[in-house]
């Protein structure tokens, strides 16, 4: 028949049109809430206020990348901010013996991509599902860290790693944002394109819409799984390198909920806890939206507890957001 498109053609095209709705739906709300802010307080609205939100918010940033890959593909991870602790207190651990900053980073790189291949090989092999096994993991990487550390903070030396998110120097100020904000910026174009237009991407997002159909399509499901986990162990190791280029040492007690953050961020950009549907460009959107009421809250001179109550608010109005979602879609 001339003149109909076939139907996956049709669905890809209402998929992209819901992916792009759903991103302008975040930029108008974040708009909001930043115009509510600044009319509350009008030195919120100052430029340099907007890159203090995004330094404080970068480890959020780097976790969210990784978590959206897990989220899609139909898993969960909830180990990545003991990870981030853990490998801050890696990389202070070789800075503080000798060792070169770039060897230092590495370590920490290498620590957390490590705990997410754990994470993927139990899942992969032992077939448990990812709530426990990274519930598990979660326990264990921040006992190592604490192990590490002998339960204590790590001081190191200062280096160029301190420098990546702290705040320009007059001479570099032409750069608008820290380094570190740019690395996650050109970090989310790469993730995104890879989510999109590889063949890999469509295999994590083909194993999150429907596992069952996916591995009699021949996709590797074993091998998806176990590189979506080491992808976000990778990102919870950047993500304690911006922990630890903003405190200058290594703490075995930070990052603590920075799990429930991602998560939050993730769904927030219209990503699905039941996996098949998310965006890099959604899942940044929600983080920025969260950092926003944050720093608006602290600046409002919010009480912490106040903060928390409207932090825990935000996850479960998230959740209830993509249950929504999920029902509008079944019944569509």
């Amino acid at each position: 028949m001339t003149g109909t498109k076939p139907p996956a053609k049709e669905e890809k095209a209402v998929s992209g049109a819901r992916t792009w709705l759903n991103i302008v739906g975040l930029v108008v709300a974040w708009l909001l809430i930043f115009g509510v802010f600044s009319v509350l307080k009008p030195n919120f609205a100052s430029f340099s206020n907007f890159v203090t939100i995004l330094r404080q918010q970068a480890p959020v940033f780097m976790v969210a990348l990784g978590m959206t890959y897990v989220i899609v593909s139909g898993g969960i991870d909830l180990s990545v901010g003991s990870v981030a602790a853990f490998a801050s207190v890696v990389i202070a651990w070789f800075v503080m013996r000798g060792y070169s900053p770039l060897v230092a980073l590495f370590a920490g790189l290498a620590a957390g991509t490590a705990c997410g291949l754990f994470n993927g090989a139990l899942v992969t092999r032992l077939k448990v599902v990812p709530f426990i096994v990274t519930l598990g993991t979660m326990l264990a990487a921040r006992g190592l860290a604490k192990g590490l550390g002998n339960e204590q903070k790590i001081d190191a030396p200062a280096t160029w790693l301190n420098e990546l998110v702290a705040v320009l120097r007059p001479e570099h100020k032409w750069l608008l944002f820290p380094v570190g904000v740019w690395v996650t910026l050109l970090l989310g174009l790469l993730m995104a394109w890879i989510l999109k237009y590889t063949r890999f991407g469509r295999h994590v997002v083909a194993v999150g819409s429907n596992e069952q159909a996916a591995r009699l399509c021949g996709v590797p499901i074993d091998r998806v799984q176990l590189s979506v986990f080491a992808i976000s162990g990778l990102f919870a190791g950047l993500a304690g390198l911006v922990v630890f280029s903003r405190l200058t040492v290594g703490d075995p007690t930070v990052a603590a909920g920075l799990e429930l953050d991602a998560i939050a961020a993730v769904v927030i950009g219209g990503a699905s806890l039941s996996g098949g549907q998310g965006s890099i460009a959604g899942s940044l959107l929600g983080a920025l939206i969260m950092a926003t009421i944050r720093a608006g809250g602290s600046q409002y001179g919010l009480s912490n507890w106040v903060q928390e109550v409207l932090t825990g608010g935000i996850i479960v109005l998230a959740v209830a957001l993509d249950r929504l979602r999920m029902s509008s879609r079944q019944a569509s």
